[in-house]
C-alpha cells in the first residue's frame, strides 16, 4: 500500500511542478522583470492576472515539494527520482501543443523526450524489492 501511495505522490509532484512551470512561463511573458514589479504596481502597468498566475505557480511548487517528500518516504530514491523526469516530457508536450505558449515541436526534442520516457519506463518496469525505505536495515 505504501509503495502505491509513494507512486501517486510522485505523480502528483510531477503534475504540480509541470503546472507550475507552465504557469510561470505564461505569467512571466506578461509581466516586467521581478525587480520592476513594485514600480509597475505603483504605476498601474502590471497585469494582476498574470501576477496571480505566478503566485499560484509558486504555491504549486510548494505543494509539489510536499508530495515529493511523501514519495521519498515510500519509494526507493532511484524510482522516485526517475518519475520526476516525466515532467520534462509533459511540459514540452503541453508547451508545444497549446497555442498560448507559441512553442513548436521538433524531431530532435520529441526524440529526446521519448528517450527520457523510455528510460523512466525501463527503470520502473522491473519489480521493486520487497524492502521499503523505512524498513531497510
Amino acid at each position: 500500500m505504501s509503495r502505491a501511495r509513494g507512486f501517486v505522490l510522485a505523480l502528483g509532484s510531477v503534475v504540480l511542478v509541470s503546472s507550475a512551470q507552465l504557469g510561470m512561463r505564461w505569467g512571466m511573458t506578461r509581466l516586467p522583470l521581478p525587480n520592476e514589479w513594485l514600480n509597475a504596481l505603483d504605476g498601474g502597468t502590471i497585469e494582476l492576472g498574470a501576477l496571480g498566475v505566478v503566485i499560484l505557480a509558486i504555491i504549486a511548487y510548494t505543494l509539489s515539494m510536499l508530495c515529493w517528500l511523501g514519495a521519498l518516504r515510500d519509494l526507493p530514491l532511484g524510482r522516485a527520482y526517475s518519475l520526476l523526469s516525466i515532467s520534462y516530457g509533459l511540459v514540452y508536450l503541453l508547451a508545444a501543443s497549446l497555442p498560448v505558449f507559441n512553442e513548436h515541436f521538433s524531431v530532435s526534442r520529441t526524440a529526446g523526450v521519448a528517450l527520457v520516457i523510455l528510460g523512466v519506463l525501463t527503470i520502473n518496469s522491473r519489480r521493486a524489492s520487497t524492502t521499503s525505505p523505512r524498513n531497510a536495515p
